[in-house]
């Protein structure tokens, strides 16, 4: 006796077993850092092979083959939490390979950290990096840990030595190769120093401001250039200053937060007269009289510089009433911060002047000074024929609630008819 039965599965359908192609794709996603044929597939293909490949894949193999942007997004997304395309001119892609070089600089050190690891991103990223943000230095580990000195007991070839041994990366093979590069955003120090806190961490030394000034030098296609929160002092600022000098492109220089006094100023003037720059923040130096005076001396005769920042500086009157002088001929500048420098009512009377006369400043600020309420009735009476003016800060410069309620219906009426004529 025999019985015959069939068994099938009710579930089962012919619908279910993938296609040829998608068996295709899938071996070439699997296998795709060892054999990238994106540019052999059919348009079709490749979309979907680049809307499955991996973000982990190695930029060797990435980075010249995949131009997708919806790829690099991916990349981006799944890498950092933040991610503002506009600062990067709209480019996922160049996100990416800026952000990646950054972190790579922020975490080399020297000594330690394989040279490579930034030599081998150079043909990967050169045509796409035009802007580089790099807000830490890690300094090279100490050769001999055990070996301890008492600070007050160094002498000064030891002092030499501590300086030479924590030397940061040198930039200059790296900016140098990088022919797009145009903005160059630099901060000397640890983010993360913990229970290791030592202030030689947060300063930039001498040899690499030569080596930075060289690099700088050699970037030709340069326009942005910041230098913040380092210990940049007067030696170091002429240094750089020398090489920037008559340089073709730079129009933005930031040496904010350091220790910079009047012979850096000095040297700044000098730079001034002999570039195209039209923005400088010198803002939280050591700037005195004497260095103000050079910079309204180069503010003269410039024909660039339309922004100047020297907010927490100490010009006092003999340098306020200097660059004063100097706003009486000049026909460029638009924007001048003197906040908190000690100013009182002699800068205020000079600048009655100035503003009864200058008719290029659009905002002017001289918060937290010593104007006095005569220094801003002087004020107010160089403003009244003012009709270009629309930003004038003068809080906390004792000037009275009554000056300050009358200059701003005066700035209010002046950004009203720059509207209107805008609209016009």
């Amino acid at each position: 006796y025999c019985a015959h039965r069939l068994i099938e599965d009710p579930e089962w359908s012919l619908a279910t077993v993938p296609r040829l192609t998608e068996l295709c794709l899938q071996h070439i996603i699997h296998h795709f850092e060892k054999n990238p044929i994106l540019d052999r597939l059919l348009p079709e293909h490749q979309r979907k092979v680049l809307d499955r490949l991996p973000t982990g894949l190695p930029l060797a193999v990435t980075a010249n083959l995949i131009s997708d942007d919806d790829y690099w997004k991916r990349c981006c997304t799944k890498r950092w939490q933040v991610c503002d395309i506009s600062t990067y001119g709209g480019s996922w892609k160049r996100m990416f390979l800026e952000r990646h070089l950054e972190n790579i600089l922020k975490c080399f050190t020297p000594n330690t950290t394989d040279p490579n690891q930034v030599l081998e991103l150079i043909p990967l990223c050169k045509d796409y990096v035009r802007k580089l943000e790099v807000d830490q230095f890690l300094p090279p580990l100490e050769v001999d840990q055990n070996e301890e000195r008492d600070d007050l007991s160094k002498s000064e070839n030891d002092m030499e030595f501590s300086e030479a041994s924590v030397c940061h990366y040198d930039l200059r093979v790296l900016v140098t190769a990088l022919p797009h590069l145009e903005e160059l955003h630099l901060t000397y120090g640890v983010k993360d120093c913990g229970m290791n806190f030592e202030w030689n961490l947060f300063n930039v030394t001498y040899q690499d401001c030569c080596n930075l000034a060289v690099a700088v030098k050699m970037c030709q296609n340069l326009k942005v250039f910041k230098l913040m929160r380092s210990k940049v002092d007067d030696d170091k600022t002429r240094l750089l200053v020398h090489n920037l000098l008559d340089h073709p492109c730079l129009v933005e220089l930031n040496l904010s937060h350091n220790l910079i006094r009047d012979k850096g100023a000095r040297a700044i003037a000098k730079l001034i007269k002999h570039s195209k720059l039209e923005t400088l923040d010198l803002c939280n130096n050591q700037i005195h009289d004497l260095g103000a005076q050079a910079l309204a001396q180069a503010l003269a005769e410039s024909s660039t510089l339309t922004s100047l920042n020297l907010r927490l500086n100490c010009v006092e009157d003999k340098g306020g009433e200097a660059i004063g002088r100097a706003l009486l001929t000049n026909a460029t500048l638009k924007s001048l911060h003197l906040g908190s420098n000690k100013l009182s009512e002699p800068t205020a009377a000079l600048f009655s002047q100035v503003l009864a006369q200058n008719t290029t400043l659009t905002s002017i600020n001289f918060s937290c000074n010593h104007l006095g309420l005569d220094g801003g009735k002087q004020m107010l009476e160089g403003l009244a024929g003012n009709k270009v003016l629309t930003e004038f800060d003068l809080r906390m410069a004792e000037v009275g609630q009554e000056t300050e309620y009358l200059v701003y219906q005066i700035l209010w009426a002046n950004r009203e008819a720059a509207q209107l004529e805008s609209l016009q």
